[in-house]
């Protein structure tokens, strides 16, 4: 045998053997890759938050609305940290 032909022989060989590890590698990827997602949680709903979207909706008219102003002084009351029953 010459050069060539072992060469060509060579080449033949390793197309053989890419063609084959490519086959094992593409049976390997029917298992799943990643998990499948998480459901998404839903938060609880927040009575105060739905009352300040309903006062938000009313525009103007919220300033003289009872229920929002009580709802916007329970929200300042939460965000400073404060405890509803030491306000009284």
């Amino acid at each position: 045998m010459d050069g060539k032909m072992l060469a060509r022989l060579g080449a033949v060989v390793f197309v053989a053997i890419a063609l084959t590890v490519t086959a094992i590698d593409m049976a390997r990827k029917d298992e799943p890759s990643a998990p499948p997602p998480a459901p998404v949680l839903q938060p609880p709903t927040d009575p105060l938050r739905e009352n300040l979207r309903r006062c938000q909706r009313l525009g103007e008219a919220a300033a003289s609305d009872a229920d929002c102003l009580a709802a916007w002084a329970e929200s300042r009351d939460r965000f400073l940290g404060r405890d509803r029953s030491e306000a009284r």
